[in-house]
């Protein structure tokens, strides 16, 4: 069996040059050698709309194109930054569209997969944004204006977010133990992997008498990158880079 990877968090954009160039990297070299890629969320700083064909999007939709063309299955899920993933890019890259959660079987093992903001439940006007932000009155709205403005948006609208995150403590933008064990509970899982918080770590935790366990992806920095790889009935943290990956539990 070849390894089931997991990443999150890229936030590729035309201003993150050393990102861009390790993604095509891990694409070309690690990715290939893989069974599946799972991509849980904000694979993209901001995304725009499927119709963007701008740098660095189009060389995003080519080199994804070619590793599902290779046989490798690649999975991704709509993040905080990146929830305008239609259709249309899914045909151009050949990759496949997971709802917000989404149970896998790794050797008998029921898996829960979520990008993690919808576990933020704490982060009450970040919630309010998203439903409104996921209608699709609103997001036609946004997609009938011209492509060059949606940029000019999306870069004011992230200059906005640091700004209001910088206001916000740290413990609103992170998990809410109550939503991921009722996720959970919903789902039948014991394990949950997500991203979105930037907090790489692992947990466990009891949820209704029996051991369950819950990974945080990495994000991917200029200096630093990382996975999630499933290989021979068990979990390993993988940095990008490095050689010989560090087992997890």
């Amino acid at each position: 069996m070849k390894d089931i990877l997991f990443i999150s968090d890229l936030h590729l954009a035309l201003e993150k040059p050393e990102i861009l160039r390790r993604f095509f990297h891990f694409l070309r070299q690690r990715a290939s050698k893989a069974q599946t890629l799972y991509i849980l969320g904000d694979l993209f700083d901001a995304w725009i709309g499927d119709d963007d064909n701008t740098r660095p999007a189009r060389d995003i939709k080519r080199e994804l194109k070619q590793l599902t063309a290779s046989g490798v299955k690649v999975f991704i899920q709509q993040g905080n930054r990146d929830f305008l993933l239609g259709n249309a890019f899914c045909t151009d890259t050949g990759v496949s569209l997971l709802g917000d959660f989404a149970v896998i079987e790794l050797d008998g093992q029921r898996v829960l997969l979520t990008h993690g903001d919808l576990l933020c439940s704490d982060d009450i006007a970040y919630q309010a944004f998203r439903i409104k932000s996921r209608s699709r009155e609103w997001q036609d709205a946004v997609l009938r204006k011209p492509v060059w403005l949606r940029l000019i948006a999306a870069r004011w609208y992230r200059l906005r977010s640091y700004f209001h995150k910088r206001e916000k403590s740290y413990d609103i933008m992170d998990v809410n133990q109550d939503t991921v064990i009722a996720a959970m509970r919903e789902y039948d899982c014991r394990i949950l992997v997500h991203g979105h918080t930037h907090r790489p770590s692992f947990h466990e935790f009891m949820l209704d008498g029996l051991p369950a366990k819950r990974y945080v992806l990495p994000d991917w920095r200029p200096e630093s990158a990382g996975l999630l790889c499933w290989k021979n009935g068990s979990f390993i943290e993988e940095n990008i880079e490095a050689k010989n990956p560090a087992a997890r539990r």
